[in-house]
């Protein structure tokens, strides 16, 4: 169990919503998707409504440091089976670039190679009390696009498990272009911080608001977000359009 699961969770009710793609650059198809995820027809990318509302308050005020500036949705909710898809891509990814063999893995070695997978992924629970935060429909991975539409280069990738992940990786970086990087990592901080958002602490990527990794960086009693659940009416259906938007990203 991570830190943060230990947070009480009092849930709001709060619907999921659509994102609006005239608001942020979307890349369709999704990237699970390309990769053979299966959303067995809702859309990922939803959002509660208060997150959503924060996330455009974001998307205002960077046009105050960055005119024309966008965020890029890389990835919003997420059903637990996406999660434990992800997890099981990365960890045969893993095993493909070392060349290893499941099947000949000792006990040890598989779950040494699964603790670097959890290095990125949330453990796929099923637990309604220590739900995966983009399960939640309250944690975001974003980056930026500039004026032109050009991705914002950020010096490592979404996902990468690498120690380029870390949010201050480049912090005392020398060369001009590593301290571009920690820059702009500190600049998507900034207009997502001033919106109510917290950064996952491992990675530049992730922020939440209102979920127990949330509650639990900021020193918060509870979330008020847990699993969204299809039963209590807040499934994300696809949308006419919600796939739209993103250009060159598409």
């Amino acid at each position: 169990m991570k830190p943060y699961q230990k947070i009480p969770i009092r849930e709001c009710g709060q619907p999921l919503v659509p994102i609006p793609a005239d608001k942020f650059v979307i890349p369709s198809p999704h990237a699970y998707e390309k990769l053979g995820a299966n959303y067995r027809g809702k859309s990922p990318y939803f959002l509660r409504q208060g997150v959503l509302n924060a996330l455009i308050d974001a998307q205002n005020r960077l046009q105050v440091y960055q005119p024309g500036w966008q965020i890029l949705i890389f990835d919003a909710y997420r059903p637990v089976e996406v999660q434990q898809f992800m997890v099981d891509y990365t960890f045969q990814t893993l095993l493909d670039t070392r060349g290893l063999a499941k099947e000949k893995l000792s006990e040890a070695e598989s779950q040494a190679i699964l603790t670097e997978v959890y290095t990125i992924w949330a453990i796929p629970s099923d637990n309604a009390a220590t739900p995966p935060p983009h399960s939640t429909g309250a944690a975001i991975d974003i980056t930026l696009v500039d004026e032109k539409g050009q991705a914002i280069q950020m010096g490592g990738e979404i996902d990468e498990i690498s120690e380029r992940s870390h949010p201050d990786h480049y912090i005392a970086a020398k060369s001009p272009r590593e301290q571009s990087y920690h820059q702009k990592r500190v600049l998507l901080a900034k207009v997502m911080e001033e919106a109510g958002f917290s950064r996952h602490k491992g990675e530049w990527w992730h922020f939440s608001l209102g979920d127990q990794m949330w509650a639990w960086s900021l020193e918060r009693a509870y979330a008020i977000y847990g699993r969204v659940e299809d039963e209590v009416g807040l499934a994300a259906k696809r949308f006419s359009g919600g796939h739209k938007g993103g250009g060159r990203f598409s």
